[in-house]
């Protein structure tokens, strides 16, 4: 399991840049100052480090250039300020990537996955030849590619493939997804399954992963 250090002083997106790479499989490890990172730092190598410009203690930018000087430990910088990218970029500090607040945690996902799959291949699972559902970040994956899902989305994609090929008709879709037991025309059904496909095809156009099958439902068909 790749090990995340996030180094940044505000407490609620330090937690939900946690949550979000522990949902995606990391382990993560948080620091609210530049110097108590640094000091931890030099006795440790993390896969990658996300780090804030701004940090009482040392600020980012001194930590990363004392970090370069010994590691090669992949650095995504955080910023609250666009102007402050290009300054960063100019200084050529050695960080391997910059996402400026306010940012999408999927995309920093998104990004930590990128930079380790470069980094570290060695350590990167196997190339999945199906979308791979994140339920916890309600997203799907296939390759280097993710979509967003909605829940209900999530819900009805969870069961098509936890059970390959098997046929579905519209009043089971609807018990199993619809927890709250509403009132849910077929029309609806289709309706999800269609916006389903559409985002599975933006992943692979190749493939049709849901099958409609004439007077009984659905399915969902995996590549072999």
């Amino acid at each position: 399991m790749s090990h995340i250090v996030i180094v940044e002083d505000e407490r609620q997106l330090a937690e939900l840049e946690r949550d979000y790479l522990k949902a995606a499989g990391y382990e993560v490890t948080l620091f609210d100052r530049g110097d108590t990172a640094q000091q931890w730092l030099e006795t440790h190598e993390p896969d990658l480090l996300v780090l804030d410009l701004m940090l009482p203690g040392l600020d980012g930018l001194e930590l990363c250039r004392n970090l370069r000087r010994r590691s090669t430990v992949p650095i995504i910088m955080t910023t609250a300020r666009v102007e402050e990218v290009d300054r960063l970029i100019g200084l050529e500090i050695g960080a391997d990537d910059y996402l400026c607040k306010p940012f999408s945690l999927r995309e920093l996902v998104a990004r930590v996955k990128v930079i380790l799959r470069r980094t570290h291949p060695e350590a990167a699972p196997p190339v999945s030849l199906n979308p791979i559902l994140n339920e916890a970040l309600a997203m799907v994956e296939l390759g280097s590619h993710s979509v967003e899902l909605t829940q209900v989305e999530v819900r009805l994609l969870a069961l098509l493939q936890n059970h390959p090929r098997r046929i579905f008709s519209r009043d089971q879709i609807i018990d199993h997804i619809y927890e709250d037991r509403r009132i849910v025309s077929d029309r609806t059904v289709d309706s999800h399954i269609k916006k389903l496909r559409r985002k599975l095809q933006q992943l692979s156009e190749d493939h049709d992963f849901i099958h409609s099958v004439y007077g009984a439902g659905y399915r969902y068909h995996p590549r072999a």
